[in-house]
């Protein structure tokens, strides 16, 4: 394991996956694409959060068979590299959520928690034929018994009491966007890093774990670096791979310059 873990792979992740030892993974926590891709959106001038540009990615596209197919066999490939004890949290919305609780419905796994995000700062209703869109879920499933849970550790994060399963975090905007050369987002759909953290810490315990099959722009290794946790990054998209592994750098960089100080 000690040439896989704490790097990012560029690749096919059900390959990957197929290739890696198994029952070692504690947490498998992910981004998948969410198949939400229908149409462009623009709005750089929106005054609600910043510019605004719709997901209109091609990997983001599917069928809805194809969908339900491709996340049955990375879940497939992930359940066979999990610990007894590991979780699954995988992030969704209203277009992907219930085909992602349907796989891993299917495979036996226990039904933790549904996790809303709700977002402080979400994009209006662009045809104002819906109600504004503001939550977003990450889906908590547990493989067998004994799953790792730091309950004391939750609470905390709401003044000494049980954490409940709605959180609040903004959109990322500001310093915490990383964007590209042409100003716009690196990556359309980058998590709060303080979201992830928590899901982490919530989760494993230090030396423990934790892959990413769709590392994207990297949050999962940040915050597992954070948290003294292993990882393992999987992505198909060589610029993403590239813009992770700029992030992991920055951060190892930033750390080293803590310690002199």
């Amino acid at each position: 394991m000690k040439d896989i873990i704490n790097k990012n792979h560029e690749g096919d992740c059900i390959k990957i996956m197929g290739d890696l030892p198994k029952g070692k993974i504690h947490l498998v926590l992910t981004d998948p694409p969410y198949n939400a891709s229908n149409g462009g959106v623009n709005l750089p001038n929106n005054k609600t959060g910043g510019a605004y540009y719709k997901v209109n990615e091609k990997w983001d596209k599917f069928s809805y068979e194809d969908y339900m197919d491709f996340t049955k066999k990375w879940i497939d490939e992930a359940d066979k590299i999990l610990a007894p004890n590991g979780s699954m949290m995988i992030c969704g919305s209203l277009h992907n959520i219930g085909e992602v609780i349907i796989a891993l419905k299917d495979k036996g796994y226990k039904f933790i928690n549904l996790i809303t995000w709700r977002k402080t700062n979400p994009m209006p209703s662009i045809t104002k034929r819906t109600l504004t869109h503001s939550t977003e879920f990450i889906a908590w499933f547990a493989k067998g018994k004994g799953w790792k849970f730091n309950y004391n550790n939750m609470k905390k994060y709401n003044q000494g009491k049980q954490l409940r399963d709605v959180w609040e975090f903004s959109v990322c905007q500001g310093s915490e966007r990383i964007k590209g050369e042409n100003g716009r987002a690196a990556h359309p759909t980058q998590k709060p890093l303080e979201l992830f953290t928590r899901l982490i810490e919530m989760a494993t315990d230090e030396g423990d774990i934790v892959i990413d099959p769709f590392m994207g722009s990297g949050t999962t290794a940040l915050a597992s670096m954070q948290l003294n946790r292993n990882w393992i990054g999987i992505d198909n998209n060589k610029e993403y791979i590239d813009l992770a592994n700029k992030r992991v750098n920055n951060h190892k960089k930033d750390t080293k310059l803590k310690e002199y100080c």
